[in-house]
């Protein structure tokens, strides 16, 4: 029997993170150059996307690009934001036949005009849809975001926006760059890495992590399956005891 026939769509998690790694190492293994690693990467997400809208998950978001990638070779940075320009173009279309909207996070204003110019369309063309939200890490930082948001709290008091004796969690969720969307329950990394990388560090507090051996390139939805009946197996027990929980 095929993972998705086993997977309990009523216990599927609302948000699914993923840090796709591999696609240098992959594209080494092939005896090419690392761009071509990431050009078959691109395939991954478009087979993880569809398998994810099969499920009706709620929420999907790609760890794509981190802000300590700025500090890989020139002509590398160069290829990846002239191949994001180019899939955000091409993926318009699927995007809305599958009813899939667009969002980013991360420190946006540090990509290329044209490649902030082709999001900032795309997101605006997708913002009709009510599917699947494909939130697309770019140029992100946890521990930038998290500072983000004890500079923007810190502003509301100084203002008097707000009383420092009513921040709590809730008030510093509220400005982080994810205010709008859950928490993430399954967090998968590929290509056999075991850390988070500075990948929604707040948000993933309670979330189920799952690694996979697996390059990114050839990562595909029957993998994101496996992976979320990995999860559905598990127990969650958020600080509770097995008796509370069952």
């Amino acid at each position: 029997m095929e993972y998705k026939d086993q997977i309990d769509l009523p216990r599927m998690p609302n948000h699914i993170a993923i840090i796709m790694d591999g696609n240098g190492r992959w594209a080494k293994e092939q005896g090419k150059l690392r761009v071509f690693g990431h050009h078959n990467g691109v395939l991954s997400v478009r087979d993880v996307v569809e398998g994810a809208c099969e499920l009706d998950l709620k929420y999907l978001t790609l760890y794509t690009f981190s802000s300590e990638n700025w500090n890989r070779p020139k002509l590398e940075v160069m290829a990846i934001m002239e191949l994001m320009v180019s899939t955000i173009h091409k993926e318009i279309n699927n995007f809305m036949k599958k009813n899939v909207r667009l969002n980013a996070i991360g420190d946006l204003d540090m990509l290329p005009p044209k490649c902030l110019r082709e999001l900032n369309k795309a997101i605006e063309t997708t913002s009709v849809n009510t599917g699947l939200v494909l939130t697309l890490a770019l140029s992100y930082s946890s521990r930038r975001e998290i500072v983000f948001a004890a500079k923007s709290i810190a502003a509301k008091v100084q203002s008097g926006q707000l009383n420092i004796d009513d921040i709590n969690e809730e008030v510093f969720e509220n400005n982080l760059y994810t205010a709008d969307m859950p928490d993430p329950e399954l967090l998968i990394r590929t290509s056999g890495e075991y850390r988070i990388s500075n990948y929604l560090l707040w948000q993933i507090a309670y979330a189920e992590l799952y690694f996979t051996s697996k390059l990114w390139p050839d990562f595909r939805k029957e993998d994101l399956y496996e992976a979320i009946y990995n999860y559905q197996k598990r127990e969650r027990r958020f600080g509770m005891t097995s008796e509370q929980v069952n």
